[in-house]
């Protein structure tokens, strides 16, 4: 089974609950306060530069403009490309991109090579079984499915093949749908558990105590508290 030397506790967005999300600012202010893991993400621009966003358009001029329309020349100051975000936070960091255009793979590693990112921390996330088309991109990126139900029409044991067969290295859902009966399967599978939207410390608790990998938070403070409160991994 791939594995973690320990609970990853990624700070969701950066420090979101402490700074505007996706800029420098929530990202260093994250490391700042003890997280070693940061979340954003990913949107191509249209000169092919992946810039850190959610939502994936700007107002301008009355109407909402698709980054993918705009160079990295025109975006706003407060919002980074990757490349700023390794300038501002270095390399010493478990890094969970969602990358919410796909064609955005090929340049999110071109950017994490020229940096020499240790891409065994550099985790991918797309919906479903959409980041094992990216497997033969690298052999070591980490690749995380944002699994809803829709993906399991076929009962659980098929889909895990499918995404551990596919290369895949861990299934991230919401908070609200582990169970520690799911966790093992999860694991007995070989695959890693993931779970996002903890946002109070007894929620990640929970997380934790049920067997999963890495929890995702806004807040930092509450974050690495209980990652640090967590159990040691075998890694």
């Amino acid at each position: 089974m791939v594995s973690t030397a320990q609970v990853l506790g990624f700070a969701h967005r950066g420090a979101r609950a402490h700074a505007p999300e996706n800029t420098l600012q929530a990202f260093t202010t994250a490391l700042t306060m003890g997280a070693r893991g940061i979340e954003s993400d990913v949107w191509l621009t249209a000169d092919g530069v992946p810039a850190l966003h959610h939502g994936g358009s700007l107002r301008r001029r009355g109407r909402r403009v698709p980054l993918a329309e705009l160079t990295a020349a025109e975006l706003p100051d407060d919002l980074p490309t990757l490349a700023e975000l390794y300038d501002a936070c270095g390399t010493d960091l478990d890094l969970s991109l969602d990358l919410k255009d796909g064609r955005s793979a090929d340049a999110v590693l071109a950017v994490a090579r020229s940096v020499r990112h240790d891409r065994s921390r550099l985790w991918l996330c797309g919906r479903g079984s959409a980041p094992l088309l990216w497997r033969p991109l690298d052999a070591d990126v980490r690749l995380v499915s944002d699994t809803r139900t829709t993906h399991v029409a076929d009962g659980w044991p098929t889909y895990l093949r499918q995404v551990r067969s596919g290369g895949g290295d861990a299934i991230n859902l919401r908070r609200r749908r582990w169970s520690g009966a799911l966790v093992q399967q999860v694991h007995d599978a070989g695959l890693l558990a993931f779970g996002w939207d903890a946002q109070t410390s007894r929620r990640l608790r929970v997380l934790i105590d049920l067997g999963c990998d890495a929890v995702y938070s806004d807040h930092v403070d509450r974050l690495v508290a209980a990652v640090e409160g967590g159990r040691p991994r075998a890694g």
